[in-house]
């Protein structure tokens, strides 16, 4: 058989599942050099909450970090994450900003995005798809894997089997909430390898204590590609260890061939890191705790880490319990939605005011008021009139492609933003972000930019919820 090709998360969801993406680019940039010559098949680097976070908490320019990068590393492929209509957002962009979007983030060294949709509404990626392929980058569709009455083995098989007609150059199964138990993931992994023709790649998380094991039961199965973090930012809410799993996979017929010794080396360039955020206080210890009730509650691990905040913030820290029972009642209501970004940010919103007010659907956030109106995409399972009236009322829901509705923007954006964008990339962080982008902008411009306090970065915002 084919040994395993690694994708290495360390430089996005790695510290994204473990220290709210707090990596700066001097950080990164000086271990760079060894990584490009371990033979990983991928380094994921951007996307995600990296975007995000540059702007918003390290001050920095994320498309100058992605061409830094890129300066670096000559041998490897790098790889970013893109929520497919969200781009990196929270909300759906008009088509022009996405096409934008993508081509700019391929012509600044990115060679692999992956892009998923929260619904899995291929709908809301169909632009996206075709936009990749044009730029001329590898186009690799992920299924947001969820468990629920609806989502069963013949529904990702379908799925998977639709995204490689529309282009998919891979697949990758993202288990976003490391819901994904070992003996499903190898029933997966066998039916999709038995149905697609491209590379198929697993992406968990080891929230719950079974990562590892699905992964090597994927592996078994015969999945081609997984993702793994290098250990110091592994385990936890992140991803397996990278090292650990090189050694584990080194006794079957499958082994990543990989320099256990140079992976040792990059390991302990990342330990002095972690212990720095474990001290500041980003690293919260409880990232670091197995929660198998992961399992049953399906909770992401950004999103616990959102929760704790958002009751933190509230003085609620003693309804944390109630909340996660809350999740799967909310989720049930909703049709099921798979808890990833942005709809795992904003069900957990809903549970924290269904709890908190002692009514449920008393407070509703305009996300899911949206959500209920089809503005993000179709339900995997209808929503009940009773929920659609308490939430949406008599308002009409939508079945037309979301983005269908949404005028282009590309102009306006740039006509805002005006003479403070130095770039089209400039424009593009304003058509994303135009807030943050804004701010960070005019600081450049003052004679000493003002850098945020640790005390103030510990602070963890995934989503602006809005009434």
């Amino acid at each position: 058989m084919n040994s395993v090709k690694i994708m290495e998360t360390v430089l996005r969801d790695g510290h994204q599942s473990l220290i709210a993406t707090r990596l700066t680019t001097e950080e990164i940039l000086p271990i760079l050099d060894k990584m490009d010559k371990v033979g990983y098949y991928s380094m994921e680097v951007w996307g995600g909450a990296t975007f995000d976070a540059c702007l918003r908490y390290l001050n920095e320019d994320p498309w100058e970090r992605l061409r830094e990068i890129r300066k670096r590393v000559k041998n490897t492929k790098l790889q970013m994450l893109l929520r497919g209509q969200n781009l990196l957002g929270y909300k759906h962009y008009p088509d022009d900003v996405v096409v934008a979007f993508i081509k700019k983030s391929v012509e600044n060294g990115i060679d692999i995005i992956r892009v998923f949709d929260a619904l899995n509404d291929l709908r809301n990626l169909e632009t996206s798809i075709k936009a990749i392929k044009e730029a001329g980058a590898h186009c690799q569709c992920a299924i947001s894997y969820t468990t629920s009455k609806v989502h069963t083995l013949d529904y990702y098989v379908t799925l998977a089997k639709q995204m490689e007609a529309l282009g998919a150059d891979s697949i990758c199964i993202k288990d976003m909430a490391g819901v994904l138990k070992p003996y499903s993931s190898y029933e997966l992994v066998k039916r999709l390898k038995e149905t697609l023709s491209v590379p198929l790649e697993l992406h968990t998380h080891c929230t719950g204590g079974i990562g590892s094991m699905a992964v090597l039961k994927a592996v078994e199965a015969g999945v081609d590609i997984i993702g793994t973090a290098i250990s110091p930012f592994a385990e936890g809410t992140s991803q397996p260890s990278t090292e650990s799993m090189v050694l584990t996979l080194e006794e079957g017929e499958r082994s990543t061939g990989l320099d256990v010794t140079l992976l040792s080396e990059i390991a302990d360039y990342f330990k002095p890191l972690k212990d720095k955020y474990r001290e500041n206080g980003i690293l919260d210890p409880k990232v670091m705790d197995v929660e198998p009730n992961t399992v049953k509650y399906q909770v992401p691990g950004g999103m616990l880490s959102n929760l704790i905040s958002q009751l933190k913030g509230q003085g609620a820290l003693n309804k944390y319990e109630d909340v996660l029972r809350e999740i799967p009642r909310v989720r049930e209501d909703l049709g099921f939605p798979p808890l990833v970004t942005p709809l795992s940010q904003m069900v957990g919103t809903q549970a924290v005011f269904n709890v908190l007010s002692g009514e449920r659907y008393k407070m509703v956030p305009k996300e899911i008021k949206e959500y209920v109106k089809g503005l993000y995409g179709a339900s995997p399972a209808p929503i009940s009139d009773e929920i659609r009236k308490k939430i949406i009322g008599e308002d009409t829901v939508v079945t037309v492609r979301p983005a269908d509705l949404l005028e282009p923007e590309m102009e306006k954006h740039k006509a805002e933003i005006g003479d403070l964008a130095k770039s089209f990339e400039d424009v593009l962080s304003y058509a994303l972000f135009p807030q943050v982008a804004k701010k960070y902008f005019e600081a450049k411009l003052q004679p000493a930019p003002s850098v945020k306090p640790a005390a103030e970065a510990e602070e963890i915002h995934y989503i602006e919820v809005t009434m």
